[in-house]
């Protein structure tokens, strides 16, 4: 669908690099109502229809995300780590788990709007963190209201303006004790009204766990000096006490993983409902989140839908979080909207595929991040085993939270380097630097590099 150049000209230079074959004209109204009456139809005929992005349900399913807040993958217990997390290990056990799931940036604001609207961080607008999506961008609330769903969001934002993300906001799933009673009301009138009226609903739950400060969980069950800590962090105890509270703080999650799983279970549409749990950008903790590392973008995804998705299942198909949007839409039975730069990995989930893309790409940006330098832009390319990662500022001196030594553990100068590095991701994830001596005369590094500029 194309906009009316006059009417949203940042629109349209969003689209510039696609073929402008035609527009839509005439007034705001009639283009909401030719929009509407399009995906109207594609969620008729979505039962008896199988479109590119995979096979469709006869019923459009419920679709709950639930989204941790800088919490590394490799720490969560049904990755390997050492955070105990018994609710996402029955989840994966019923569902699927994805082992090769990246972001576009490693910080929290671009990171959602690259989840919501499906659309790369510089082309929506939205890559430095703290900032916005340009004025007529789309996101998942639009398409699945107009599809017949109520959409709502519970918890933790960071995205704007409004009109972007006309969310049904529910207050709760954040903040709520997820160890009491009855912890979300407000998801369980949704879940109920919803049901009620025999439609479809979407709930996107967003944690703030576990990110600092690490006040939540009980720190107790990881005695500091009982951790393993990574091979690439200074060890000292302030660097323990604060690992200890965070894993805590991870646990603290699973547990509102488990509660509003336990509620959808309750209210008898655990069925109909495809969840999807992502533990986000990595920590707060050295070489991850705010750098373009392994740590920095790698992130875990489990999906259940029963009788849909193999239980106990796992797979490395490369998948991007700018492909969960046109997923979810695929699963409604809706196609993949042209301003959309993800694609539907619903055949990987059907298990009608392995493989669903050959590279991911990350950024990152230094300005609007605490402690952050004016100007250092970061830009990567990975497959599954190897990222390339190149740093546009040689003249800056790399800086964020970590070097600010408000989180302990970091060596002097910062997790930063002037040159470009071709890091490992498998089987050294946490490896930031193995194959950069000569990264061009790497046969790896010139094909990544190559696909970074096509």
């Amino acid at each position: 669908m194309r906009l009316n150049p006059a009417h949203n000209p940042r629109r349209l230079y969003n689209l510039a690099n696609t073929p402008c074959d035609c527009y839509l004209l005439g007034t705001q109204a009639m283009t909401k109502w030719i929009k509407t009456l399009l995906l109207a139809c594609c969620a008729f005929y979505a039962g008896v229809a199988a479109g590119q992005d995979g096979q469709i349900s006869a019923r459009q399913p419920n679709l709950v995300l639930i989204v941790a807040d800088d919490c590394t993958y490799l720490d969560l217990g049904v990755y390997g780590g050492q955070a105990k997390t018994p609710h996402l290990d029955r989840l994966a056990s019923q569902g699927m788990k994805i082992t090769r799931c990246f972001q576009a940036a490693p910080m929290c604001s671009p990171t959602r709007h690259n989840l919501y609207t499906g659309i790369g961080p510089v082309k929506s607008g939205a890559w430095p963190n703290h900032t916005l999506v340009y004025d007529g961008t789309q996101s998942i609330a639009h398409y699945l209201q107009d599809a017949g769903y109520r959409v709502a969001l519970s918890g933790k934002t960071h995205i704007g303006p409004k009109d972007a993300f006309p969310f049904e906001f529910i207050p709760g799933f954040d903040k709520a004790d997820p160890n009491k009673d009855n912890p979300y009301p407000g998801i369980e009138n949704l879940i109920r009204e919803a049901k009620r009226d025999n439609q479809p609903f979407c709930l996107i739950a967003c944690s703030r766990e576990p990110h600092s400060p690490y006040d939540k969980g009980d720190a107790s069950a990881y005695p500091p000096a009982e951790l393993t800590l990574p091979p690439n962090w200074v060890d000292t105890p302030e660097t323990r006490r604060a690992y200890a509270n965070y894993l805590a703080e991870v646990t603290h999650f699973d547990a509102q993983c488990g509660a509003l799983i336990d509620l959808i279970g309750r209210k008898g549409v655990a069925d109909d409902t495809l969840v999807m749990v992502l533990s986000e950008q990595g920590s707060g903790f050295p070489f991850a989140k705010w750098t373009c590392y392994e740590m920095g973008l790698a992130s875990g995804m489990i999906v259940r839908w029963p009788g849909t998705i193999e239980s106990g299942s796992t797979r490395d198909a490369l998948v991007e979080y700018v492909d969960v949007t046109p997923t979810f839409l695929a699963a409604a039975g809706l196609p993949t909207p042209e301003t959309m730069d993800g694609k539907s990995f619903l055949p990987v989930l059907l298990g009608d595929a392995e493989e669903h893309k050959q590279y991911t790409f990350g950024i990152h940006t230094t300005r609007t991040i605490h402690n952050g330098s004016e100007v250092f832009g970061i830009r990567s390319v990975g497959t599954k085993t190897h990222r390339y990662i190149r740093n546009l500022h040689l003249e800056a001196t790399f800086q964020n939270n970590v070097t600010a030594d408000r989180v302990k553990g970091a060596p002097s100068g910062g997790p930063g380097s002037p040159k470009p590095k071709l890091a490992t991701s498998t089987p050294k994830p946490w490896s930031t630097s193995t194959s950069t001596a000569r990264p061009r005369n790497s046969t790896t590094s010139r094909t990544i590099r190559t696909a970074s500029t096509t």
